[in-house]
């Protein structure tokens, strides 16, 4: 295999993505690293000839990026350093962390297939580099996103939606134009969208989409909604869905702009996960209400045989994604505010939702204290500057309990669902699945009006 370059995607005269063959991408499996270890499973051969096997250590070295041998003998340093696998080789890369700035944090020894690269990127730092193809890849996609045990289809919807938003994020970063947010005195407006990666195409984080190696796929079921799904992507009007997903939608799905920027995609439109329509959340008494009930939905289930069966073992620790409740005592969330924002509110007076979604999910946050008042959005943001990691969803309704003297005790915030919600709800696709539903009716249900349509 050839080092891969840049996934490659040609755009038509009206902007939309066009594929008509499996291309080859590049994963940074670790950025902007001063030092690594690595055990190459096999042979691997440098540019040069040169054959390689076993441990050896990365670090970065003036620009430059050394590679060592498990005595500490320089084996080679420069810039770039590529090694190819001789056959279908692995290499294991120690202390790759997950999930991270989520409450899941941790790191894991993880092992690939394909092409090894190295690339300083700073003086004192670089980027490793994981060089394969598409469907190879989506493989471990699958896999790390949900169990590999999950049912047959359910990966095969994950793997249409994961193919459909890789192509069609890095045809948007190409295209490029999107505005990130906006910034006043008085208001945080961001959101993080097309990634701003520079020498390979998408990092293997929840950032990006979760991708940790050939350990994650263990079944079957795997490689069988790969082949299946081979070369299909969702497509509405003749072009690449910007396919979007999530662990838990609460019981109704969200709209795009809740989250990213002003766009309103029809195939993302908000939906009840379930076979019965519930009404959209359109005022703070119906969130009151919605939030603070259980109604019926694909993705509201407590059973613990058939989570185990779908959720990856980190995943299966937060057991309460449909409905959950964060206490803070007001003066732990002045504390996290001026942490997480870099603001100092003072005492805290009030947090007022502004908009929100159909689902409930808060777009925009009055955060009142007695030194400054500031709205703050998107999604993310909020669930960002509201925990020391993330909240759940920015789906929440606040009560502010008082003392006897009126003053703010603590904040309770009552949410519900995991995520952004806008698109594929993972555990109400894979319960839908463990129904019997066939992938081709998963997709219709959560992307209105869009097409399996099969590219390569």
């Amino acid at each position: 295999m050839a080092l891969c370059h840049a996934l490659e995607i040609s755009l038509d005269n009206a902007g939309m993505p066009m594929i008509d063959q499996e291309p080859e991408i590049k994963v940074a499996l670790l950025q902007k690293h001063k030092e690594a270890h690595i055990a190459l499973n096999g042979r691997f051969s440098l540019p040069d000839g040169r054959v390689l096997e076993g441990r050896f250590s990365v670090r970065a070295y003036s620009g430059q990026v050394l590679l060592a041998d498990s005595s500490g003998k320089e084996i080679i340093r420069q810039k770039e350093i590529l090694l190819l696998p001789e056959g279908r080789m692995s290499f294991t890369v120690s202390d790759v962390k997950i999930g991270i700035d989520f409450h899941w944090q941790r790191n894991q020894e993880q092992s690939f297939r394909g092409n090894l690269f190295l690339s300083a990127c700073s003086d004192s730092s670089f980027n490793l580099i994981n060089g394969i193809f598409l469907e190879d890849y989506l493989e471990s996609v699958i896999s790390s996103e949900m169990s590999a045990e999950a049912p047959l289809e359910f990966l095969k919807a994950q793997a249409v939606v994961a193919r459909s938003w890789l192509v069609a994020m890095l045809a948007k970063k190409k295209s490029a134009g999107v505005s990130p947010g906006l910034k006043t005195e008085d208001e945080i407006i961001v959101w993080q969208d097309v990634n701003d990666h520079e020498g390979f195409d998408v990092c293997a984080d929840d950032h990006c989409q979760r991708y940790q190696g050939i350990t994650r796929i263990i079944s079957e079921n795997v490689h069988e909604a790969i082949k299946e799904t081979r070369g299909e992507f969702l497509v509405h009007n003749g072009e690449i869905c910007d396919a979007r997903y999530y662990k838990s939608c609460g019981g109704q799905t969200e709209i795009f702009a809740t989250a990213w920027e002003e766009a309103s995609p029809a195939y993302l439109a908000s939906v009840s996960d379930d076979a019965r329509q519930h009404s959209p959340v359109q005022s703070e008494i119906q969130a009151q209400e919605w939030l603070k009930s259980r109604p019926q939905a694909y993705c509201n289930t407590t059973d613990k045989e058939l989570l185990k069966h779908i959720l990856p073992a980190f995943d299966q620790e937060t057991p309460d994604f449909y409905r959950w409740q964060v206490i803070y005592t007001r003066k732990e969330l002045e504390e996290i505010l001026k942490k997480k924002s870099g603001i100092d509110f003072g005492t805290l007076k009030n947090l007022e939702p502004l908009e929100r979604g159909p689902s409930g999910r808060i777009s925009r946050l009055k955060i009142a204290g007695s030194k400054k008042t500031m709205i703050v959005g998107k999604e993310l943001e909020i669930r960002r500057w509201l925990s020391e990691s993330h909240l759940l969803s920015s789906a929440f309704v606040v009560l502010a309990e008082r003392t006897g003297t009126g003053e703010i005790n603590r904040f309770i915030l009552s949410g519900g669902g995991w995520g952004h919600g806008v698109g594929l709800c993972q555990i109400g696709a894979a319960v839908m699945a463990a129904k019997g539903f066939k992938a081709e009716e998963i997709l219709a249900h959560y992307f209105t009006g869009a097409q399996i349509q099969k590219l390569y």
